[in-house]
């Protein structure tokens, strides 16, 4: 009870002395920080039985790419016979604003099309389809700026079930988990052309998105390629550390997560579990220790969530929390199967793999279901998007959009990702 009241303590102080955001966009793979939390507040505290207003519902191609959204625009990939597609889509009604043909079909027996989120960052979108062909696109136009093959031209091999990891923005360039030969692992390129500015590694691609982390003065881009985790310098790619990290058939797919200030969590499926690092610097170095490892929450292909002092996440089909200083299970919760989650205002949106929704109390203490319906009954393995008081869902066939704001009220709340 101690640990679970100064955690929350801890987590209530960083909200105090955090400064007051507006509500934000959701311009890539888990949000504006990449966390998997929104900084919304003023949602609706429960759901009447049918469940949150439908604004609008249309058919979009196959595919598990995420849902981007940048001021009235939607950014996301699908796929039909004809190829792989970037599309925006306008917020109010879903109609189609532009298509732009990324890539052929790429055909699985687990589900066609393309699996990574767009990347919006100044007017410009970002597209990894699940062949290695990678794009900037104008947003606003659709029109290309520039596209690359990195099968041929870094020699990418695209993990067994398809290129899956997010490409990300920071600063000037564009950071790429490649998976390609000779020192091409890991990538940089410039944002606005496409030129190569540095490769490392020699590992093939994970399926999961680079991490920007600053510890102790250091910055580092955190990769977790197929068989490690990778941190390079991310203006020159210059290895700082590796650690290695095994999983069957190569699927490291959960986002690594920072448990400020300089820890590391990791977590992947096929009974692996998960671990925490210490993140140690001296001068302009870094190295990791490990903290501890367990088999309590593995992430088999969902990203978990460090909000209010816990994580909260998929262990393989059960929901749960866990302590993020100690590995300790907190609570545990069925019925989603292989489900995926978003945070805000308190609350845990959480989609199983079947369509069902439900409104989740994010707290340590105890599974507390607020609301729960069924959107949609078919395989939803995309990770809901939250922007501007609207949650868009998406499964292999269709995307919704429902209106989640409380219209009483319009205030806002900083992301909390303090947990230690």
């Amino acid at each position: 009870m101690r640990k679970h009241f100064c955690l929350a303590l801890l987590s209530l102080l960083a909200l105090c002395l955090a400064p007051t955001l507006a509500a934000e966009d959701w311009p890539r793979f888990r949000g504006p920080e990449g966390t998997g939390i929104s900084a919304e507040a003023g949602l609706l505290d429960s759901w009447d039985e049918g469940g949150p207003k439908e604004l609008w519902r249309r058919p979009l191609g196959r595919g598990f790419s995420g849902v981007s959204a940048v001021g009235n625009s939607l950014y996301t990939l699908f796929a039909d016979r004809s190829g792989e597609y970037l599309v925006s889509l306008a917020t109010a009604d879903g109609s189609e604003r532009w298509r732009y043909r990324l890539d052929d079909l790429y055909a699985d027996s687990q589900g066609d099309g393309p699996r990574s989120t767009p990347t919006v960052s100044d007017g410009v979108v970002y597209a990894y389809g699940a062949q290695s062909m990678l794009a900037a696109v104008d947003a606003e136009s659709g029109k290309k700026i520039w596209s690359q093959d990195l099968k041929k031209s870094l020699g990418a091999r695209p993990p067994r079930w398809g290129t899956s990891a997010q490409p990300v923005v920071d600063g000037d360039l564009l950071l790429v988990d490649v998976g390609g030969r000779d020192g091409a692992s890991v990538a940089a390129f410039r944002k606005l052309t496409g030129v190569l500015v540095w490769s490392a590694g020699s590992d093939k691609a994970g399926y999961s998105m680079p991490l920007l982390v600053e510890v102790g003065g250091v910055r580092q881009a955190i990769f977790f390629t197929a068989t490690q985790i990778l941190a390079v310098r991310p203006q020159s790619g210059e290895v700082l550390w590796r650690e290695p990290w095994s999983t069957s058939y190569n699927v490291n797919a959960a986002a690594p997560i920072l448990v400020p200030p300089s820890r590391l969590f990791i977590s992947s499926g096929y009974d692996t579990g998960s671990a925490l690092f210490e993140i140690e610097t001296e001068g302009d170095r870094a190295s990791v220790r490990k903290v501890w490892d367990q088999r309590r929450m593995k992430n088999q292909f969902s990203s978990s969530v460090l909000y209010r002092g816990a994580i909260f996440g998929f262990d393989n089909s059960i929901l749960k929390a866990i302590d993020p200083a100690t590995g300790e299970e907190l609570w545990k919760a069925r019925g989603f199967q292989h489900g995926s989650l978003t945070a805000a205002d308190g609350k845990l949106f959480v989609l199983g793999e079947g369509g069902r929704l439900a409104l989740v109390e994010a707290t340590a203490e105890a599974y507390r279901e607020i609301s729960s319906v069924e959107p949609f009954k078919a395989k939803a393995w995309t990770v809901p998007t939250l922007a501007d008081g609207v949650l868009y869902l998406r499964n292999e066939s269709e995307i919704i959009a429902l209106d989640v704001k409380n219209s009483a009220s319009t205030s806002t709340q900083p992301s909390e990702t303090t947990a230690k």
